[in-house]
């Protein structure tokens, strides 16, 4: 094996084991930084023996021992002569002389380490953009730079807000640990909430000239299988995943050769992946047996409408607004009443919601909000009203920032001064 080809090797290990690592780490040394520091410091040890020596036959074994002799030598090196950390230190030398099965080692409580890590990485007093890229950077493997360029911000920018959540985490003194009791609810959330951004971001990009971010995708999708896989008694993350998999089956058909939006209505659903949709009609099978009613699962099971209809006259439009009526009264939000408008209007016809629309106009978060205008300039147009969907369609282009998304608002601009 060539020098290159023994760096490309230890490049995927390290995707496949940095998440645990890092959260093992953190079990030890209680503080995220420093466990991210250690876990880079036995990369790098990886990078000057693997070359020489080979991969050894467990490499995630290899890391996590080698970093647990940095985490002995951290302390020794900084002269911490608190007793917590002493016998911290007398702890881990002892563990090394217990434990020869290194396997077994890194294997302890390695499922309980990682949802702390997602618990700790997700935490509210981070900002949302600290919390996804912490995520990305810590449970998804992804340097700075892959960073960002898939949320298409400058390389510092994102630095700075890893490095300050990373201290926000330490100032506030967040335990590593699963919260319970009233405040898990919560807490849960907003882990949902950042593995979903992270999708949401690959699927319709809010800004550059790609359509969607596939890689982004894989990452969420991931992300909501090892949390699905930890925390296997709650209908929501279940119901996440449900989504995001139904989502990510129609990826090949919303994309055309040249790169260019297909909506959904226009999609050859011969190419939607069955393998996605039976995995997420699974997912949200499991949701529904668990009691799940939570904004996810009734999201899902719109997503798993569309799924099951093999053209848009045969979607169950009339359950898919019900649905969204449901989600409006668990979760009100001007974005929900806007798809609400949209299931009315196949269901009861454009002019039904055109109503819910127009009622949405005045809206002050829906004022840039790029597809208030599109979703009006749509049922206009249906109506017959051309000259004020091409003026709708034309303010919707204005407003995105994704150039294959305004391409696609002004073509149909145009077709309607046609």
């Amino acid at each position: 094996m060539t020098a290159t080809d023994t760096h490309r090797a230890i490049d995927a290990v390290w995707r496949i084991e940095s998440a645990r690592l890092i959260a093992g780490l953190t079990r030890i040394v209680r503080d995220v930084g420093i466990a991210e520091d250690l876990a880079h410091d036995a990369l790098v040890a990886a990078l000057e023996r693997w070359p020489e020596s080979g991969i050894p036959e467990n490499p995630g074994a290899w890391l996590m021992a080698a970093a647990k002799h940095r985490a002995i030598d951290f302390f020794r090196r900084n002269k911490l002569l608190d007793r917590k950390h002493e016998e911290l230190g007398r702890e881990l030398e002892a563990q090394e002389m217990a434990v020869p099965d290194l396997n077994a080692a890194i294997d302890d409580n390695v499922g309980d380490d990682l949802l702390r890590l997602m618990f700790i990485s997700c935490h509210p007093v981070l900002s949302t953009e600290a919390r996804a890229a912490l995520t990305l950077r810590l449970l998804g493997g992804l340097t700075t730079d892959e960073i960002a360029r898939a949320f298409l911000v400058p390389e510092p920018t994102v630095a700075q807000r890893i490095v300050r959540a990373k201290r926000t985490l330490a100032e506030a003194h967040v335990p590593f640990e699963v919260p319970r009791g009233a405040e898990l609810a919560s807490r849960l959330s907003s882990v949902l909430e950042v593995i979903y951004l992270i999708f949401n971001e690959g699927y319709s990009a809010t800004a550059g000239d790609d359509w969607m971010r596939p890689a982004l995708c894989d990452d969420a999708l991931r992300l909501g299988r090892i949390l699905a896989e930890l925390a296997p008694s709650e209908p929501e993350v279940h119901g996440l995943v449900a989504l995001m998999e139904i989502q990510a089956s129609r990826s090949r058909a919303r994309v055309g050769p040249a790169g260019e939006p297909i909506l959904l209505l226009d999609q050859d659903r011969g190419r939607w992946d069955q393998l996605l949709i039976r995995r997420g009609l699974a997912a949200l099978d499991r949701a529904d047996k668990l009691g799940g009613g939570g904004p996810y699962v009734l999201q899902a099971a719109i997503a798993a409408c569309h799924a099951g209809a093999r053209t848009n006259d045969e979607t169950d439009w009339q359950r898919i607004a019900a649905l969204y009526a449901r989600l409006a009264l668990l979760t009100p939000s001007p974005v929900v009443e806007l798809n609400r408008a949209v299931a009315l209007s196949f269901a009861s016809g454009p002019a039904a919601g055109l109503e819910v629309v127009d009622k949405l106009t005045s809206e002050p978060s829906l004022k840039t909000y790029h597809l208030l205008p599109s979703v009006r300039g749509d049922l206009l147009k249906k109506l017959g009203r051309l000259d004020e969907a091409r003026i709708e369609f034309e303010r919707a282009a204005s407003l995105t920032r994704n150039s294959r998304e305004r391409k696609l608002l002004l073509d149909r601009a145009a077709a309607c001064g046609a």
